[in-house]
């Protein structure tokens, strides 16, 4: 990993993602970037110095926003690290993704805002959205203090489908992190079974690792993906939840149509999404 992306609002739930980002860049000695979108009125970059000035409200917000950038830049900047701030002035979510594929950053880190249950919006757009089309790994940072580095990390998965790529970006963080990975596999109302035959997909995707040593494989007979992840959630820790994309149908077809957003707004901890 060599170049983060933090997309930010400067919510509390962003800045939190901001520390995160500063920790990753730290352990992975990678170069952090800043990147903040800001609704204007007009077209902004096509105002001169003059017209700029019919618009003291935006100017205002312009320069609390570079402000604010700079705190981000000198935070980066005390750990040592290369760093650079972006403002740009369309909130369009296809800038965060541009601006992402341009720089060539390995991962995306950010923040929900809103409060918890209502976790729709993300810097004037949909998470969902933001999860489905990103190439990169995101993490969408929530209320809770995120503890980092990471020691328990869930993977959730059906492990039926060639997932092998997307959980190599997993271990590349449990391993930074020394960190315990928990396989969870969810068997809804469609395919309950024994937990030991839920327990074979797993055994079998482990083939593919054997250098993964510290692990544990989990099973639980639940109606609802959900609510197998929260159930598993009671009675284990955890620091972060891993789960896989698809480009054109967000999570993969053993989640319901609302597992995103049901996960997003219930639980707490950081969720880490990975486009297969």
């Amino acid at each position: 990993m060599k170049n983060i992306l933090v997309p930010t609002d400067f919510s509390e739930n962003c800045n939190k993602a901001a520390d995160l980002g500063i920790e990753m860049a730290k352990l992975y000695n990678a170069e952090i970037h800043f990147f903040h979108l800001l609704k204007t009125p007009v077209d902004w970059v096509k105002l001169d110095k003059q017209k700029e000035k019919r618009y003291p409200e935006t100017l205002k917000k312009i320069g609390k926003a570079k402000a604010s950038l700079r705190e981000l830049e000198k935070k980066a900047e005390k750990e040592h690290l290369k760093c650079q701030t972006f403002l740009q002035f369309h909130v369009d979510q296809d800038n965060i993704l541009k601006h992402s594929g341009h720089y060539d950053h390995d991962f995306i880190v950010t923040g929900s805002s809103g409060t918890k249950g209502i976790v729709r919006e993300l810097l004037g757009s949909n998470v969902e959205r933001l999860v489905r089309k990103s190439d990169v790994p995101v993490v969408v940072v929530k209320e809770d203090d995120v503890r980092f580095p990471f020691k328990d990390i869930v993977f959730v998965s059906d492990f039926m489908e060639d997932v092998g790529s997307a959980f190599r970006a997993v271990l590349s963080i449990a391993e930074k992190c020394n960190a315990k990975i928990h396989l969870l596999r969810i068997n809804t109302a469609s395919d309950h079974n024994s937990i030991a035959l839920g327990l074979d997909p797993i055994r079998k995707f482990l083939e593919g690792f054997p250098e993964l040593k510290n692990f544990s494989m989990n099973v639980y007979n639940e109606n609802q993906v959900e609510t197998g992840i929260n159930t598993y959630l009671k009675h284990n820790k955890a620091d972060l939840i891993a789960m896989c994309t698809h480009g054109n149908t967000g999570f993969l077809s053993l989640f319901s149509k609302s597992i995103t957003e049901g996960v997003a707004n219930h639980s707490s901890l950081p969720v880490m999404t990975i486009k297969i």
